[in-house]
C-alpha cells in the first residue's frame, strides 16, 4: 500500500474530466506523472459517485472548503473514483464542482489497485472499488495519507481534516 513519504505510482489510466466548454472533446486520459507533477494536489477518493455517504457529506465538504485550502498552498483539489467518466461528469455536474473540485474517472479501478487502496463490494453489488481516502501530494510526493476504516465514515478524510493538516 502507498505511504507517506513514497511517490504516487506512475501509471495512466485516470480520465481527467473538463468543463461544460462545448468544444471540449470529451475527457483526457491523464498519468499520475502528468497529473502531480509541480504541483501541490489535495485528492480524495470516494467508493462511488451518487452514494450517500459521497454525495451527503464528502464530496460537498471539498467543494465548500476547496477555497480556504487553496489559500494554504494547494494548487487543485480532486476527487477520483471508481466510475466512468460520464458518471463522474454528471456527478461533478450535479454537485457544482467546476472550478472548485477536478473531478477524475478511475473507471477500471486501475489507480486505486496501484496505491493498494480498492476495497471489494462485490457483496453490496458493486464490484471493487476504492476505499475512502485523502492524501496530500507535493510534486508526486505523498505527504500525508488519511484512510477511513468504514467506507461509510467520513472523519479523517474530510475537507475539514485536511484543511487542518495544511
Amino acid at each position: 500500500m502507498l505511504s507517506v513519504g513514497g511517490y504516487t505510482p506512475s501509471r495512466p489510466g485516470a480520465k481527467r474530466l473538463e468543463g461544460d466548454d462545448p468544444h471540449h472533446e470529451g475527457p483526457k486520459e491523464v498519468t499520475t506523472d502528468e497529473f502531480f507533477r509541480g504541483k501541490k494536489i489535495a485528492l480524495f477518493a470516494v467508493p462511488g459517485a451518487f452514494t450517500p455517504a459521497c454525495s451527503q457529506r464528502h464530496l460537498p465538504g471539498y467543494v465548500d472548503k476547496a477555497s480556504d485550502i487553496k489559500s494554504k498552498g494547494v494548487d487543485e483539489v480532486a476527487c477520483v473514483a471508481v466510475n466512468d467518466a460520464a458518471v463522474m461528469t454528471a456527478w461533478g455536474k450535479d454537485q457544482k464542482t467546476e472550478g472548485k473540485v477536478t473531478m477524475l474517472a478511475d473507471g477500471s479501478g486501475d489507480f486505486a489497485r496501484a496505491l493498494g487502496l480498492e476495497l471489494d463490494l462485490t457483496r453490496a453489488g458493486l464490484g471493487t472499488r476504492s476505499k475512502r481516502y485523502s492524501m496530500l501530494v507535493d510534486n508526486g510526493v505523498v505527504k500525508s495519507l488519511n484512510v477511513e476504516e468504514q467506507p461509510g465514515q467520513v472523519d479523517v478524510s474530510s475537507a475539514e481534516t485536511m484543511l487542518r493538516a495544511l
